[in-house]
C-alpha cells in the first residue's frame, strides 16, 4: 500500500452531490482509484482491505462536533421505484417460490425477482454439475431452501425493462454481492452476517459470507440447538448468523445461529459499521431526533441518521413516539446515492427469528372491489392511507390516486367523504394492502387470473400469432393462449389469414392455472356454442351424462378426449363407433370436437371411460363379453359377420368370438384378394384361417397359404428374443415409406427393410417395388437389442425360397379363383354365371362375329347370352373377319366378375392337341396376361396352360422391360403333363429366353441340362481347400466335393487330411450326390428324380462310383437321426470360432457339429490357443454328446468321453468365486459343479480362494453329483495320487473318521452368538462355543466376526463328537491347540477367569502386578501403580512383558519407563504402516526364547526373585535384538525411496497398491532395462486388468506407456492395435493427443501430422485439438499451414470461442513462429474487442519478452487510454510503472506518474460534470 501511495499521490477534488446537499466533506478517499462518487458502489471491490478502519477515525472526531455521517432527509417519503438503483441493499421477504425463481416482497409495496442463479456460487456450481452429469441425484430445489415469509438481505442486481415498459427488479442474495463492502479486517465478534451454506463437513458447515480470504465455519451443534431437529442444512441454504469469534486477522470466523442471540444482537458502534457496509436487517438502538407528519427521523450508531416512513411506524404506538425517546429499529434499506438509511419500527421485523406473514390475516382479498372507504391521511410525496369498512388499513400510492394521464389534485381527493377502491396487492414487508382509486382499474372485469373460471365465455384482443398458437389479451396483464388446434373447428393451415392483430374475438376458457398465470382458451365454435353441460371436474362427469369434448390423442387402443380443467377420459376402440374401427387414426383427427357419453368415472383416480357410440345412439351397451384367448398358429374356421372397407369382421366358430380378417390377408396373390372379398357375403363360412396375432384389441386372422405354412412348420419367431441374425421369415408388407418398407411378421413383430435392402437393382421410388399386404421372404440382417428393432433384406439374391414354392403358389392361386367362380355361380342362381363356371382355359367355342374394330373383334354366342366375348387384334391376326361370320375360338381367360371371356382364333391354338411328356422342354408364347397370372401356348402342341407372372415372392418389376407382356417367348419345361389342381392343364416351370439376358457358358451349350442325381461325370480339379475340392466339369460348370466324400470314412485315420491326397489339375471321375443353391450355397434335399442342380455336389469315393450301387439321397434330418449318443464318429475340422472358443466339425455334406472348449482339450495349458491343436480339414474321432433334429443340433466331444462319471478327472472353468461356497465351476457337456474350500488343497493356507480367478481352467476330480450339480475336488491327492506329497490336512469324508482330542484345521464358515462355525469338510461343520474360542471375555460376538472373516484358517481341537446328532464340538483355546489366541492382545480385552487362574489372579492382585490388572487398566488407581512398577516388574514372562511395554508406549509415549523401548516403539509405528500388530513378536522370536518363555510361564509361581531377574535381563536383550532386526527389515521394505531390485519386490509392492500406475510403469521399465520386451508388455496388460476401472487417469498412464513401448520396440501394426484398444477403453481425445506427442517426440512428423488431421475432423468442436495441432505445425516451422488451420478452426468452433482461439494462436506465433505475425494478430483482435483486458495483459507480457522498448511503451500508452473500468486501468498503470522502473530512466518513471495524475484528474472532472 505504501508504495502505491508514494507512486500515486492522492489528488482530485471531492465534489458535493447535487441531490443530497450534504455539508460534510469527505476528504478521506481510500486511494486514487476509488471514485468519490457514491453511485460507484458497484466498484467497491477496488477498495483496500483496511477501508473499515480508515473510515472509523474521522467518525469519532465528527461526533464531538455533533455532526452525523449522513444528513437527515428534509421530508420523509416512501421508496419509489424510480429511486431504486442497482447495487442498493434492501431487506426483503419471500412471497412465492417456484422451481427457478422467487418472488420477493420489498419495502414500500415493491416486488423483486430472485433467480436460481443468484443464490450463491456453490449452489450455482452444484446446479451446473447437475446439468452436466447424466445422473439426476436429488439436488435441493429452491422451495426447499427458501420458504414464503422468510426475511433476508438482498441486493438489486439489475433493473430490467419489461416489454410493457415497466421496471422489473432483479435481486441477488449472493453473499459476495450483499457483503461486498465488508473485508476480512472489518469483521468483529458480535456482527450479524448473512451467508449461504457452501459445503457440508463432518462437524459443521462452511458458510460462504462473501468475504475474500475469509473462511466461516458453523458448528453442527449450534444448528441442532437452533432447529431443535436433526435436519441437515443444504448447500445454498440462506442463514443469518452471528460472528462468535474472529481468528487469524479475520481469516477464520466462527459463527452461531442460536435464535435468541442472533435476534437480540444489536449492531454496536465499536463493530466499525460505516455507510458503505451498513447492512439491512441489522437491529440498532436509536433515538428519535424529530417527529414529522410523514414519519420519524432517528439517530443511531452514534453518528448515523435514519428515517422511518409512516408505513413502518408501529400503528398502535404512534402516541409514544416523542423526540429523545429510545426505540429499537431495524435497518430496512440503504440508498447509497442519497446516503439515506431507512429503518423500520414494526414489531414483526424486530422479533426473534424474523418471519413475516405472506398472507393477510383476513385471507386473500386481492382483486376485491371495496366501497365506503374513508381516507385517514394524505402524505404528499407518497400517497394516502385509507380505512376500509372492516377497519383494516390500506395504502394508496400517489400514482393510484388519479387516472394515469390526469394531473394530480390531492386536496380534492382528500375532501371526498367516501371512496371506492380495488385491492391490488398485499405487501408482506409492510403488512398492508395496496389499493387503487383509478376508475379504469375498478371497472375491469378481470383483474387477476383467479377471477377466471373454466368454461366461462370471454372477449379479448388478438395480440400475436405464434407457431404453437395465438396470444389473446383479456386485459392489460391477463393474457391467454389459444393453442393451434383450438384456432378453429378444423386445423387451420394459414391462421394469419383469419386472425389479425388487434381483432376482437370471443373465446371460451379451457383451463386456468392461476398460480402459474397460465390461461388456455378455445375458438372452436362447437365448444363455444355447446348447449350441453360442461365437465369442469371429474365429479361433474357422472355416468350417463353427455358433453362436448375434443380429441387430444389417437392411439391404436382408442381416443383420449379432453374437456375443461384437464378433465380427460378414454374412448376405447369398441366405443368409437357402431362400425368396427381398426385404425382410429384414419377416422378421427386431433382437435376434433365430438359428443361423448360417460360410461364409468372414478374421480379419486381421475379416470373416465367414455363412448362416442352411446352418445350418438343414446344407449349404453351390455358389458362386453370376456376376451377370447386365441392361440397364434391355430387353424380356425369362421363366419363372416360384416364386410368392412379394408377387410371382414368374422366370428370364430364355434365360440362366435369376434376377429378381423383384413382383405390383404385373403391370398398370397394381391389380385385375388379383392375378388375373394367381393365374393364373400355376410353369413359365409371361411375355412383354413390361421391366427397370426392376438392383442388385447383384436384377434387378426390370415388366409395367406405361405404364412399359414410358416406358422404350421414353425418357421417363425414368437418373440423379439427369438430373432437371430441370418434367420429367414415369411411376412407381408405393412407400410411403405420413402426410406424403405416395414415388414410385419406373425406375433406382431415388425422389421424394416431399408431402401438399399429391398431389391438387387437400384431403386429410386419405394412405392414402385411392393404392394401393401404383399407376402415376402425376409432375412434378418441387423438386430438392435436395446430398442428392440431389427432390419431385414428382401433381396432375391439373399433369401431362399422353399423347394416347389412357385408351383404350390400357382396351384393355390388358381384354386382361389375357382372358389370365387363357384361361389358367384351358386349365389346368383343365374344361368350365365353357372355356364361361365363350367368353362375352362383351352376349351373351344362356336361363336359368331359381332363387330370388328382396329383393336380386335367382339363375338356373340347363343349359349352364353349376356357375356362379353372378345379377342385382341393379336388373336385375330391373319384372318379376315366379317360380322355374322361363324368361327371356332379357344378360351384364354374367363373373368366371371365382369362376365367377360377372352378368346383367340389363331390356328395354331385350334389345331389338334399333341400329348406332352414329363421333362420335355418347349418354347412358349404368352397369349394373355391377367395381373398375377398369364396364359401361354406351348410351341405347336396347341396346348394352353397357366403360369404365374412372378417366379419369386419378392420379385420386383421396376421397368416395363422387366414385366411379362403378351407375345413374349419363354423357355418352359413340363413338370406334370396334366395336373388336376391346375384344371387338367400342364404344370410347367419357366424362365425368360436368351434374347432377354446374357446366358452363362454352361447354359449356352446345346442341350445343357445341369446334372441329375446319380450321374457319373469327369472333371479337372480346380482348387483344393482343407474342407472341400472344386472340380471343373466337362460342360464348363463347377462341382463341389466335400471333405467327407474324398476317401472312405472307414479308411480315414485320426489326424489325416483327406483333401491333401488330391492334386490340383488332376483329372477325376465323380458322381453327383446332390446339389447346392447358387445364391445361398445351401445343400438341397431332393424332391424330384428329374431335378437338376446348377452346382452339383460330387463324391470321389470309389465304392459309390460304381453304377450298380444304388445311391439313396439322405436329408440332414435322416442323417442326424442315424447318430446315437455315445457313438464314435469320424469328423473333419471345418472352423474355429474364437469368440465362443468352440470348434465346428463336419461329418457329412449336410451335418455340422460343435465342440465346446472343455470338450476339446484335456490340458489347461492348451486353453490359450486351442485352434493350434486342430487344423482345418483334419480328421478327428469324436463322440456324440447330444443330437437333435429340430432345431438341428449336434454336440460332440474330442476328449474321448461323452458324459461325466464319478471318480474321473475332467477340465472345468471357474465361473464364480463365492466365499460362503467356494468355487463355482462350469464343466463339459453343460454341467456345473462346486469346489468346497476344504477340497482346494491337501495343505491348507490362509486365503486359499485368492489363488483363483474367473474363467481360469482347472483339472477337477468328480466326487459325486447331487441335484444335477457335481461336487468337485482340486486336491493333488485326488488328481495325481501317485505323485502327490503326503497330505497335511486329510479329507474328512464322514463323521466316523474324526476322534475326540484330534487336532484338525478348518475354515471359518460364520460367527454367531452360538459360537464360531468351522468348516472341516464339504459336509461337516464343527462349532467352537465362545468360551472355547478365546481366553478373553467377549461380550459381543461381533468382536470375533470382525477378526474372523469367512474362510479364515484356524487350528482346532475336537472336544467332543455327538455321532447321532452329527455334531462336532471344537476348542480354539491356546492350551488345546498350541496356537496364539485368535484375538490380538492389542484389543485390551479382559481375560476370562476360571479355576486355577482365579487363584492366581488373587495372588497377583496382592502383588498388584498381574497382567489382567493391566488389561483392566480402566480403573485409574491400578493404572497408576502399574506405571510405577513397570521398571521393576519381575513376576511375569518375557513375552508378556514385551506386550505390556509396547502397550505402555502406545498409551503414554512420554513416560520414561524405558528409554530404549520408547525410542524403538514410535519408529516402529512410523515405518510399519502396513504391519499387522496383532501378530506380536512371539511369532518372530528365536526358538530358544520361545522355549524359555513357555518354561517361565509354567513355573511362574515357584521361582525365586533373584534368578528371575537375570533371565529377564537376557530375555529383554534378545527381544530387543529381535525387535531391532525386525524394524530394520521393515524399514527396508517400506522405504519409498528404495527402488525394488527384482520382480518379487515389485510383486510385493503391487499387492499393497494395485492401482498405482507409477509402480506398474517402474516394473515395466525394470523389464525394459533387461530388454525383456515381452515381459514388459505382459506387465502392462496385467496392469490394465488389475487397475480399478474407476482410476481412469492411472489406466491412461499405462496405455500411454504401452503406446511408447510399441512405438520404440514394436511394429507399426502392433502400435495401431494398442492404439485402437486404448480408444475403446479410455476417452478417445487424450489417447489421440498422447500418440501425437509420442510421434512428435520420436521425430515421426508424417505420422503425427496424419493423426492430427484425423483429430481435427473427429474432435472439431474441441478447442484444445486445434491449438495442439497449431503448436505442432509452428514447431515444425510450417507457419502458413498454421494460418490455414486457424481459419479452419474458426469455422468449426462456436463463434464465442473465436477471440480466445485467435489469441492463443497469436501467442503460439510469438513463441514458435514469427513474432511480427503474432503482433499483427493481437492488434487485429484487440481493435475489434478493446475491452478484453485479459488479452491486453497477455499481449503486454509477450511484447515485453519479444518486442523493442519503443513498441512496449507505445502499447502501454494505448492501454492506459482504454475506456474500461478504473480498477483495470490502475492495474495497467502499475504494470507500466514496474516496467519503467526496471527498464527505463527516472525521467520515464516520472512521465508515467504524471500520466497517472492526469488520468485521475480527468476522472474527477468527469465525475463532477
Amino acid at each position: 500500500m505504501a508504495s502505491v501511495e508514494e507512486d500515486f499521490p492522492r489528488g482530485g477534488t471531492a465534489k458535493k452531490h447535487a441531490e443530497s446537499k450534504i455539508v460534510v466533506q469527505r476528504t478521506e478517499v481510500d486511494n486514487l482509484f476509488q471514485s468519490n462518487e457514491p453511485v460507484e458502489t458497484k466498484k467497491r471491490k477496488g477498495a483496500v482491505k483496511d477501508d473499515g478502519k480508515k473510515l472509523k477515525k474521522p467518525k469519532t472526531g465528527k461526533e464531538k462536533e455533533g455532526l452525523t455521517l449522513n444528513a437527515a432527509a428534509k421530508c420523509v417519503e416512501i421508496l419509489h421505484l424510480k429511486n431504486v438503483k442497482e447495487g442498493m441493499l434492501m431487506l426483503g421477504s419471500v412471497k412465492e417460490v417456484t422451481d427457478f425463481e422467487v418472488t420477493v416482497s420489498l419495502p414500500c409495496g415493491m416486488q423483486g425477482y430472485l433467480s436460481i442463479k443468484h443464490i450463491c456460487d456453490s449452489y450455482a456450481k452444484l446446479l451446473t454439475e447437475q446439468l452436466d452429469s447424466a445422473d439426476t441425484e436429488e439436488i435441493c430445489s429452491l422451495p426447499h431452501l427458501l420458504y414464503p415469509g422468510m426475511v433476508f438481505r438482498c441486493m438489486v442486481a439489475k433493473l430490467d425493462t419489461a416489454k410493457s415498459g415497466s421496471l422489473s427488479i432483479r435481486l441477488s442474495i449472493d453473499p459476495k454481492q450483499v457483503n461486498k463492502a465488508l473485508t476480512s479486517s472489518s469483521l468483529k465478534a458480535g456482527m450479524i452476517l448473512s451467508g449461504c451454506v457452501e459445503s457440508v463437513e463432518d462437524h459443521g458447515y462452511i458458510v460462504d459470507i462473501g468475504i475474500k480470504g475469509t473462511k466461516a465455519f458453523l458448528p453442527r451443534k449450534s444448528v441442532k440447538d437452533k432447529h431443535n431437529n436433526s435436519e441437515e442444512l443444504k448447500v445454498g441454504q440462506y442463514l443469518t448468523s452471528q460472528v462468535e469469534e474472529v481468528k487469524n486477522e479475520g481469516r477464520v470466523v466462527h459463527l452461531s445461529v442460536s435464535p435468541p442471540n442472533v435476534a437480540q444482537a444489536y449492531a454496536e458502534p465499536e463493530q466499525g459499521w460505516n455507510l458503505t457496509n451498513l447492512l439491512p436487517g441489522l437491529l440498532v438502538k436509536a433515538t428519535i431526533k424529530k417527529v414529522t407528519k410523514h414519519g420519524l427521523i432517528l439517530d443511531f450508531l452514534s453518528s448515523f441518521s435514519g428515517q422511518v416512513d409512516f408505513l413502518h411506524m408501529e400503528p398502535d404506538q404512534a402516541s409514544s413516539y416523542t423526540e429523545g425517546a429510545e426505540v429499537r429499529a431495524c435497518v430496512l434499506y440503504v440508498e447509497p446515492s442519497t446516503r439515506l438509511v431507512a429503518l423500520s419500527l414494526r414489531s414483526y421485523l424486530l422479533q426473534p427469528g424474523a418471519k413475516v406473514d405472506p398472507l393477510p390475516a383476513g385471507g386473500d382479498r386481492i382483486g376485491e372491489v371495496v366501497k365506503d372507504c374513508k381516507m385517514t391521511a394524505m402524505h404528499h410525496m407518497s400517497g394516502a392511507m385509507l380505512e376500509l369498512p372492516d377497519k383494516t388499513k390500506a395504502f394508496v400510492h400517489r400514482n393510484h390516486l388519479k387516472e394515469s394521464k390526469e394531473p394530480s389534485n390531492e386536496n380534492r381527493v382528500m375532501a371526498m367523504p367516501e371512496h371506492t377502491c380495488r385491492i391490488l396487492d398485499f405487501s408482506p414487508m409492510d403488512q398492508i394492502h395496496f389499493v387503487s382509486l383509478r376508475k379504469t382499474m375498478i371497472e375491469k372485469p378481470f383483474y387477476r387470473y383467479h377471477d377466471l373460471q373454466a368454461g366461462q365465455i370471454v372477449e379479448g384482443t388478438v395480440s400475436v400469432l405464434l407457431h404453437h398458437g395465438m396470444v389473446v389479451h383479456l386485459s392489460d396483464h391477463i393474457k391467454g393462449l389459444v393453442p393451434r388446434t383450438h384456432l378453429s373447428d378444423i386445423l387451420l393451415k394459414n391462421p394469419e389469414k383469419k386472425y389479425m392483430e388487434g381483432m376482437k374475438i370471443k373465446c371460451r376458457v379451457l383451463t386456468v392455472e392461476a398460480e402459474n398465470k397460465k390461461l388456455y382458451l378455445t375458438r372452436k365454435k362447437a365448444l363455444i356454442e355447446s348447449p350441453l353441460p360442461l365437465f369442469l371436474s371429474y365429479a361433474d362427469a357422472r355416468p350417463g351424462r353427455v358433453s362436448h369434448g375434443y380429441v387430444v390423442c389417437i392411439k391404436d387402443f382408442g381416443c383420449i378426449v379432453r374437456f375443461y380443467n384437464n378433465v380427460k377420459g378414454l374412448v376405447p376402440l369398441r366405443e368409437l363407433s357402431s362400425e368396427p374401427i381398426l385404425t382410429p387414426q384414419e377416422v378421427f383427427y386431433v382437435g376434433q370436437v365430438l359428443k361423448a357419453k360417460v360410461l364409468q368415472c372414478d374421480p379419486d383416480k381421475s379416470k373416465m371411460v367414455l363412448s362416442f357410440k352411446a352418445a350418438v345412439e343414446g344407449v349404453t351397451e351390455a358389458p362386453p363379453k370376456p376376451e377370447f384367448d386365441c392361440e397364434v398358429g391355430k387353424r380356425l374356421e369362421a363366419r363372416v359377420l360384416k364386410k368392412l372397407l379394408n377387410g371382414l369382421e368374422v366370428a370364430i366358430l364355434p365360440d362366435e368370438f369376434r376377429a378381423v380378417l383384413p382383405t390383404m390377408h385373403l391370398s398370397d396373390h394381391m389380385s385375388n384378394c379383392p375378388l375373394l372379398w367381393e365374393s364373400l357375403q355376410e353369413g359365409d363360412s371361411v375355412s383354413n384361417l390361421i391366427c397370426f396375432n392376438n392383442t388385447k384389441q383384436n384377434v387378426s386372422l390370415t388366409k395367406k397359404p405361405t404364412v399359414r405354412w410358416s406358422l404350421e412348420e414353425g418357421v417363425v419367431a414368437k418373440d423379439f428374443s427369438e430373432i437371430k441374425v441370418g434367420m429367414q421369415l415369411i411376412g407381408w408388407i405393412k407400410n411403405i415409406m420413402a426410406y424403405g418398407v416395414f415388414v410385419e411378421f406373425p406375433y406382431g413383430l415388425v422389421g424394416l427393410a431399408p431402401k438399399s435392402a429391398m431389391t438387387d437393382k437400384f431403386l429410386s421410388d419405394t412405392t414402385a417395388a411392393f404392394q401393401l399386404g404383399q407376402t415376402v421372404f425376409a432375412k434378418v440382417t441387423n438386430l438392435d437389442e436395446e430398442k428392440r428393432r431389427f432390419l431385414v433384406t428382401l433381396k432375391i439374391s439373399e433369401v431362399t425360397s422353399p423347394e416347389g414354392d412357385v408351383q404350390t403358389r400357382l396351384i393355390n392361386g388358381l384354386q382361389e379363383r375357382k372358389v370365387v367362380t363357384e361361389m358367384l355361380a351358386m349365389r346368383d342362381n343365374s344361368d350365365l354365371h353357372q355356364q361361365l363356371a363350367a368353362l375352362s382355359v383351352g376349351e373351344k367355342l362356336k361363336l359368331t362375329v359381332d363387330t370388328v374394330t382396329d383393336s380386335g373383334a367382339i363375338f356373340t354366342s347363343d349359349d352364353l347370352a349376356g357375356a362379353t366375348i372378345q379377342a385382341t387384334k393379336h388373336h385375330v391376326m391373319g384372318s379376315k373377319l366379317t360380322p355374322g361370320q361363324k368361327v371356332t375360338a379357344a378360351i384364354l381367360h374367363i373373368d366371371i366378375m365382369s362376365t367377360c371371356i377372352h378368346v383367340s382364333i389363331l390356328s395354331k391354338l385350334l389345331g389338334k392337341k399333341k400329348s406332352l411328356t414329363e421333362g420335355s422342354k418347349y418354347t412358349a408364347i404368352i397369349q394373355h396376361i391377367d395381373k398375377d397370372f398369364a396364359v401361354i401356348s406351348l410351341d405347336d402342341t396347341a396346348q394352353l396352360t397357366v403360369i404365374q407372372t412372378r417366379s419369386h415372392l419378392n420379385e420386383v418389376s421396376l421397368f416395363e422391360s422387366d414385366k411379362l407382356k403378351a407375345g413374349m417367348t419363354l423357355a418352359v419345361e413340363v413338370i406334370e403333363p396334366s395336373c388336376q389342381e391346375v384344371q387338367g392343364l400342364a404344370l410347367v416351370s419357366w424362365h425368360r429366353t436368351a434374347s432377354k439376358r446374357q446366358r452363362t457358358a454352361s447354359e449356352n451349350q446345346p442341350g445343357s441340362k445341369g446334372h441329375c442325381f446319380g450321374d457319373i461325370v469327369q472333371g479337372k480339379v480346380r482348387t483344393v481347400k482343407p474342407t472341400s475340392i472344386q472340380i471343373t466339369l466337362e460342360d464348363g460348370s463347377t462341382g463341389n466335393v466335400h471333405v467327407s466324400e474324398v476317401v472312405e470314412v472307414s479308411e480315414v485315420c485320426q489326424g489325416y487330411f483327406p483333401t491333401s491326397s488330391v492334386k490340383v489339375g488332376s483329372m477325376v471321375t465323380a458322381r453327383v450326390i446332390g446339389g447346392r443353391e447358387a445364391s445361398s450355397h445351401r445343400f438341397l434335399p431332393f424332391s424330384h428324380p428329374k431335378y437338376t442342380y446348377t452346382i452339383p455336389e460330387l463324391t470321389l469315393i470309389l465304392s459309390k462310383l460304381d453304377k450298380s450301387t444304388n445311391l439313396k439321397p439322405v436329408t440332414p434330418k435322416d442323417k442326424l437321426n442315424s447318430y446315437k449318443v455315445g457313438e464314435e464318429i469320424t469328423c473333419f475340422v471345418s472352423k474355429f470360432n474364437p469368440e465362443k472358443k468352440s470348434l465346428e466339425v463336419t461329418s457329412d455334406l449336410c451335418v455340422t457339429g460343435t465342440v465346446e472348449l472343455l470338450a476339446m482339450i484335456t490340458d489347461p495349458k492348451d486353453a490359450g490357443h486351442p485352434e493350434k491343436l486342430y487344423k482345418l480339414g483334419q480328421a478327428v474321432r469324436a463322440q456324440v454328446v447330444e443330437v437333435n433334429a429340430k432345431p438341428q443340433r449336434l454336440v460332440l466331444s474330442l476328449t474321448g468321453v461323452h458324459k461325466l462319471e464319478k471318480g474321473t478327472v475332467t477340465l472345468g472353468m471357474v465361473t464364480n468365486i463365492l466365499p460362503q461356497v467356494g468355487l463355482m465351476v462350469k464343466l463339459p457337456f453343460g454341467s456345473m459343479g462346486t469346489v468346497a474350500v476344504t477340497d482346494l488343497a491337501d495343505a491348507y493356507k490362509p486365503n486359499l480362494l485368492k489363488g483363483y480367478s474367473k474363467n481360469q481352467l482347472l483339472r477337477c476330480f468328480l466326487l459325486g453329483s447331487e441335484n444335477g450339480k457335481w461336487r468337485l475336488s482340486l486336491r493333488p491327492s485326488r488328481l495325481n495320487p501317485q505323485q502327490a506329497k503326503p497330505v497335511k490336512d486329510p479329507e474328512v469324508l464322514s463323521i466316523n473318521e474324526l476322534k475326540t482330542g484330534q487336532i484338525i484345521r478348518g475354515f471359518v464358515k460364520s460367527v454367531g452368538e452360538q459360537g464360531i462355525f468351522i468348516r472341516l469338510s464339504w459336509s461337516i461343520t464343527g462349532r467352537a462355543e465362545l468360551q472355547k474360542s478365546t481366553k478373553y471375555f467377549v461380550s459381543n460376538h461381533k468382536v470375533l466376526s470382525e477378526h474372523l472373516p469367512p474362510n479364515t484358517l484356524l487350528t482346532t481341537k475336537i472336544a467332543s463328537i455327538d455321532k447321532e446328532e452329527e455334531l462336532v464340538n471344537l476348542s480354539l483355546l491356546q492350551e488345546d491347540t498350541g496356537k496364539p489366541d485368535i484375538l490380538p492382545e492389542s484389543l485390551s480385552l479382559p481375560l476370562r477367569l476360571i479355576g486355577e487362574e482365579k487363584k492366581t489372579y488373587d495372588q497377583k492382585k496382592k502383588r498388584k502386578l498381574s497382567e489382567s490388572e493391566q488389561k483392566q487398566a480402566e480403573v485409574p488407581k491400578k493404572k497408576k501403580k502399574k506405571t510405577k512398577k513397570a521398571k521393576t516388574d519381575d513376576s511375569d514372562s518375557g513375552v508378556e512383558v514385551y506386550f505390556r511395554e509396547e502397550e505402555e508406549d502406545e498409551e503414554e509415549p512420554k513416560s520414561d519407563a524405558q528409554v530404549m523401548q520408547s525410542s524403538v516403539g514410535p519408529s516402529r509405528l512410523q515405518v510399519a504402516a502396513g504391519f499387522s500388530w496383532d501378530v506380536g513378536l512371539s511369532s518372530l522370536k528365536p526358538a530358544s526364547t520361545a522355549e524359555e518363555a513357555d518354561f517361565s510361564d509354567g513355573e511362574d509361581q515357584d521361582r525365586s526373585s533373584k534368578p528371575q531377574k537375570k533371565t529377564r535381563h537376557e530375555l529383554e536383550q534378545e527381544k530387543k535384538a529381535a525387535e531391532k532386526a525386525l524394524v530394520e527389515r521393515e524399514a527396508q521394505l517400506m522405504d519409498p525411496s528404495l527402488r525394488p531390485q527384482d520382480s518379487a519386490a515389485f510383486e510385493r509392492l503391487l499387492l499393497g497398491s494395485p492401482n498405482s500406475s507409477l509402480l506398474w510403469l517402474q516394473y515395466m521399465a525394470h523389464h525394459l532395462q533387461a530388454t525383456q520386451i515381452e515381459q514388459a508388455r505382459a506387465v502392462a496388460e496385467r496392469a490394465l486388468k488389475t487397475i480399478s476401472f474407476r482410476e481412469e487417469q492411472e489406466k491412461l498412464n499405462v496405455w500411454v506407456a504401452l503406446l511408447n513401448l510399441e512405438n520404440m520396440y514394436g511394429t507399426e501394426e502392433s502400435l495401431k492395435k494398442v492404439f485402437e484398444r486404448a480408444q475403446q477403453f479410455c476417452e478417445p481425445m487424450p489417447v489421440y493427443q498422447q500418440l501425437a506427442d509420442i510421434y512428435a517426440k520420436s521425430d515421426k512428423t508424417k505420422e503425427a501430422e496424419g493423426l492430427y488431421k484425423t483429430m481435427v475432423k473427429r474432435f472439431r468442436q474441441n478447442k484444445a485439438v486445434w491449438l495442439n495441432y497449431g503448436t505442432f505445425l509452428l514447431q515444425q516451422g510450417q507457419s502458413d499451414a498454421a494460418s490455414a488451420l486457424l481459419q479452419r478452426a474458426l469455422k468449426s468452433l462456436p463463434s464465442k470461442e473465436s477471440v480466445d482461439v485467435i489469441g492463443k494462436f497469436a501467442q503460439l506465433e510469438f513463441r514458435y513462429g514469427d513474432a511480427e505475425k503474432g503482433r499483427a494478430m493481437f492488434d487485429k483482435v484487440l481493435t475489434s474487442y478493446p475491452k478484453r483486458t485479459d488479452l491486453w495483459s497477455v499481449f503486454i507480457d509477450l511484447m515485453v519478452k519479444h518486442g523493442s522498448q519503443k513498441d512496449v511503451r507505445a502499447l502501454f500508452d494505448r492501454v492506459i487510454h482504454l475506456s474500461v473500468s478504473v480498477k483495470k486501468i490502475k492495474f495497467f498503470f502499475k504494470r507500466y510503472l514496474e516496467y519503467e522502473k526496471k527498464n527505463g530512466t527516472p525521467q520515464s518513471v516520472q512521465a508515467v506518474k504524471e500520466k497517472a495524475m492526469e488520468f485521475v484528474e480527468a476522472k474527477g472532472t468527469e465525475a463532477a460534470n
